[in-house]
């Protein structure tokens, strides 16, 4: 089994620019993305791929995951691209993201073209994937495109094509044109959520359009990171920072976590169950909850939990 990756930023990259891939590997991302879909043009996605390669095989990417997003099942282009992109790079490449997924038959397919292709080449390292949900019948089969494969890493929350094939009424930044009672997205964003868990599987937020405003970035990984998003897509540097903040548990949250399990186990090992502490009942529920935050402190200081 491969051992889990950090995912608090994973930042979009146009495949077609050789300058804005080699700022992007040493951006500090935890993840960056080679984008051929829509960051490439219909006349650039072809020499794109080439593009891409290079600056997978040839920059120096340090602990970032290698990404590449391929052009949706539905064109013309997905075929060639993850052929000539697994051809090329290789090894270089880490995970594959497939835009788009309406059922578990999308993701079947690509696992098979990546096990034929990994067979072919004779590669000992398999590539991983990650699903965009951004389709209503892809929300709708959330569950079943999770639990797909095994090559399967994460499942993404995209709100931009969601909200064209929801036909929802929103702004350049994907929130209502008009007032709505709470969060828009809570709904959605928590079918996502559930359906990474119930596969074992970590989920991302959507992007924020709006690069300019870094509170704003802040609220809604804030928000993501409160429902238990393990990361969110960054369209520009300046969120990646932000990201891997908001996404990686405090000190004080650490300390916390650490008091509650080395009480909760001596009293266990006393033969008592729930316990009280600074006033508030601590039971086995707390536990999952404290060794969620010391996993996720652990892979955001890169160390295996």
């Amino acid at each position: 089994m491969r051992a889990p990756r950090v995912r608090r930023s994973e930042l979009a990259t146009p495949a077609s620019s050789e300058k804005m891939a080699a700022k992007s590997a040493a951006s500090g991302a935890d993840l960056v993305f080679l984008d051929l879909e829509d960051a490439c043009a219909p006349l650039a996605k072809e020499a794109a791929r080439g593009t891409a390669v290079a600056a997978l095989t040839e920059q120096d990417w340090g602990r970032t995951v290698r990404a590449v997003r391929v052009n949706g099942l539905d064109t013309q282009w997905c075929h060639d691209d993850i052929i000539e992109i697994v051809t090329g790079a290789r090894d270089a490449l880490d995970v594959i993201i497939v835009p788009k997924a309406r059922t578990a038959r999308d993701v079947w397919w690509v696992d098979v073209l990546l096990t034929q292709l990994e067979a072919k080449l004779g590669m000992t390292k398999r590539i991983g994937l990650e699903v965009l949900i951004e389709e209503a019948e892809g929300l709708h089969n959330a569950l079943e495109i999770a639990q797909a494969s095994d090559r399967l890493e994460a499942i993404i929350f995209g709100a931009g094509d969601l909200s064209a094939s929801l036909k929802a009424r929103v702004d350049g930044n994907f929130d209502p044109v008009g007032e709505y009672p709470g969060d828009f997205w809570h709904f959605a964003r928590v079918q996502v959520l559930a359906a990474a868990r119930a596969a074992g599987i970590d989920a991302i937020d959507a992007p924020f359009p709006a690069y300019q405003d870094p509170d704003g970035y802040r609220r809604s990984a804030t928000h993501a990171s409160l429902l238990g998003f393990d990361g969110k897509w960054c369209i520009h540097p300046g969120q990646i920072p932000i990201a891997n903040d908001v996404f990686a548990p405090t000190s004080a949250e650490v300390a916390a976590a650490r008091e509650a399990i080395d009480t909760y186990r001596a009293s266990e090992a006393q033969g008592v169950g729930a316990i009280g502490q600074d006033g508030r009942l601590v039971d086995a529920a707390h536990m999952r909850l404290a060794e969620n935050t010391l996993y996720k402190a652990a892979l955001a200081n890169g160390e295996q939990p």
